[in-house]
């Protein structure tokens, strides 16, 4: 196997990694204003139901964020072709993503440093949007990826930002806003226990046929249209049976079956995003123009040094983020959570 096919293969793996990974902490986020939700409760009970959400990814999602940079990274140096009219081409809606996740960062940093009602609430609507927006993009990206793009001879995209937002690519990106936000309700149905447990199942259960429904649509519309390997209906199939086992499971309130159905079509999902790909990377709507697995790769020494690299170090750090998930396994409930700690500020009354 050429080591060009054998890194767009990795980079799948990677991208598999993230989408798993960070789908469950996106769905986490995205449900902070549906599960932590006021109604008739006080704002002391809404504050730690809220802290019990954040805290069941609190210890792992920015290790989760590794898989991306990993990804973008390895595209970078086995695939710079690709990478540059990918990133050039897609440059506003990665750039979207981009701030996004910086606005998600810095709300988790800094949510917990100041005792302040408001700014919780500020920290807990950047949250909200640094989940909310990236988990549709991506799938507008991926979804474009597939159908196709406008190349010139150069390999570079000329289409323009709004040719993004085809009918295909929008559902790809309420594929995507629906799997990962039922992935997080699971994992929060899994790694909470209490009232959010039950609140979570409870969405989980409910979000599951509609994921259902979209995501079949997107996958049979992308395997009819714009796939040319009769091998992907297995990657359909495997989606087809992974969902339709993740609407059992969480009628059932099996969670940990339930996480691995929604993991699974997750995974799926990626199969037949590359394999609809493969053996381009960047297809043209000229397939004179298209970035091929080929004409976009990297010299043979440079994949052949980052092949060993992988070989040497990807074992660690699967081990690393093993252990990590092992350590921090256990349920998290409002009993556990302390009182606020951050910092206050008082203001003095005008004299």
């Amino acid at each position: 196997m050429e080591l060009s096919t054998v890194w767009f293969l990795l980079i799948a793996v990677l991208w598999t990694g993230y989408l798993v990974l960070e789908g469950f902490d996106f769905g986490v986020g995205m449900l902070l204003g549906i599960l932590g939700r006021r109604g008739a409760r006080d704002a002391a009970a809404v504050e730690k139901d809220r802290r019990v959400m954040i805290n069941t990814i609190g210890p792992v999602w920015d290790g989760n964020e590794v898989w991306l940079l990993t990804a973008g990274g390895a595209t970078f140096a086995a695939f710079p072709e690709w990478y540059a009219t990918l990133f050039s081409g897609f440059y506003l809606p990665l750039f979207l993503i981009l701030v996004a996740l910086i606005v998600r960062i810095v709300a988790f940093e800094w949510r917990g440093k100041i005792n302040d009602d408001r700014w919780r609430a500020l920290a807990d609507r950047a949250i909200m949007f640094g989940s909310w927006l990236p988990s549709v993009l991506w799938g507008v990206a991926f979804a474009n990826i597939v159908r196709g793009v406008e190349l010139d001879a150069n390999h570079q995209y000329i289409g323009g930002f709004w040719a993004l937002l085809n009918p295909f690519a929008l559902l790809g990106g309420a594929t995507t806003a629906l799997l990962f936000l039922t992935h997080g309700a699971v994992f929060l149905a899994l790694k909470s226990d209490g009232e959010i447990r039950t609140r979570a199942g409870a969405v989980a259960e409910r979000l599951a046929p509609v994921t259902l429904v979209v995501a079949a649509a997107w996958a049979i519309w992308a395997q009819l249209s714009y796939s040319d390997a009769a091998w992907t209906w297995a990657a359909v199939a495997v989606a087809a049976v992974a969902l339709a086992a993740l609407v059992v499971t969480t009628r059932a309130r099996r969670e940990g079956q339930a996480f691995v159905a929604s993991a699974v079509t997750i995974l799926a999902a990626v199969v037949l995003i590359f394999g609809s790909l493969y053996p381009d990377v960047m297809p043209a709507f000229d397939p004179a123009n298209s970035l091929t697995v080929t004409n976009a790769s990297s010299t043979d020494y440079t994949l052949t040094v980052m092949t060993w690299v992988a070989v040497i170090l990807t074992p660690l750090v699967l081990v690393y983020q093993g252990w990590t998930y092992w350590v921090f396994r256990k349920r998290i409930s409002a009993a556990q959570i302390p009182e606020p700690v951050g910092l206050t500020f008082e203001q003095s009354a005008a004299q």
